[in-house]
């Protein structure tokens, strides 16, 4: 369709997660606290390993930025959607919608490949502890991490403005709770193969890319383990991986299940229950792993409560 003949967007209609009124208010509870949960858990992972120098190593940098794109793309979502809850009517402004997309890409992307990046950092760190400050050092660290924030940008980029250059020229509701790609397909009167094939095979090479990069590190970390010769060393080696195993399998299979699944068995009421999952409780659940399962996290939250 030419993009002459659209009728200018100037805002959508979230539909949000339910139109049921007797359960918005239970949901606004429930969503309220866990976003609380994200914020204080989150950003608590963050201070902790800023402030406490025993922290400062490419593990724990690469942990704080973990938490620093749950929070982000949590918050890019989850206000909005408990503001939503409360109103009938559920309005957001065309450039509100890309800019919350935007935001929600560049960290969901970032995330993925910060996965990816801490299995690597697991392997090099198991299979040469001797070498493992020269092979990881800050200067490493530092080029990691703005590779990975450089792929979100980029894809973001992309997946932005093709969506939002389409023709909107008939309903301007989405059936979703925030601005995702896949509903914003269907309202549009434009062509959406293009669309549709950047998001078959930029984010296919990415979760390829990632999937192949944790199990190839994982392979490698499990051969070196197998040649410590000490059951202790062996479990000490695998115990610094089992938080880590934990994340990915829990972001991984979500996403999956969300991108890959047959398209005989999509539905949108599904759809929003597994973006919920990844928006607002991966993001919750991501510093309780690493702080229940980290001996250094809870003895360093333990001092600093003591202090407090």
């Amino acid at each position: 369709m030419d993009i002459g003949n659209c009728s200018s967007t100037t805002e959508f209609l979230l539909l949000g997660i339910t139109s049921n009124p007797a359960m918005k208010v239970a949901l606004f509870a429930t969503f309220l606290l866990v976003y609380l949960i994200i914020v204080i858990t989150n950003l608590g992972m963050v201070t902790l390993i800023h402030m406490d120098s025993h922290f400062h190593t490419p593990m724990y940098v690469f942990l704080s930025h973990l938490s620093f794109c749950d929070l982000c793309y949590s918050t890019a979502i989850g206000p909005k959607m408990l503001v939503d809850l409360l109103t009938k009517n559920k309005p957001i402004p065309f450039v509100g919608c890309a800019l919350q997309f935007f935001i929600f890409c560049i960290f969901a992307d970032a995330e993925c490949l910060l996965l990816a990046v801490m299995a690597f950092d697991r392997y090099k760190a198991i299979s040469n502890p001797l070498l493992y400050a020269v092979d990881m050092s800050s200067k490493v660290c530092s080029q990691l991490l703005a590779a990975v924030y450089l792929v979100g940008i980029t894809d973001a980029l992309i997946h932005t403005s093709l969506t939002f250059r389409l023709c909107f020229c008939g309903s301007n509701e989405i059936n979703h709770f925030f601005c995702d790609v896949p509903p914003l397909l269907l309202i549009s009167c434009s062509d959406t193969r293009i669309n549709e094939l950047a998001i078959f095979t930029i984010f296919g090479f990415i979760e390829l890319s990632t999937i192949s990069g944790v199990l190839i590190s994982y392979c490698y970390i499990i051969l070196s383990v197998i040649k410590i010769r000490s059951a202790e060393g062996r479990f000490k080696a695998f115990s610094t991986c089992t938080s880590h195993i934990t994340a990915v399998a829990i972001f991984q299979g979500t996403m999956l299940f969300m991108y890959f699944r047959p398209s005989s068995s999509y539905s949108l009421d599904q759809d929003k229950m597994t973006s919920l999952f990844y928006t607002l409780v991966i993001p919750m659940l991501n510093p309780l792993i690493y702080s229940l399962r980290n001996k250094d996290v809870k003895q360093a939250l333990e001092k600093l409560k003591n202090k407090i």
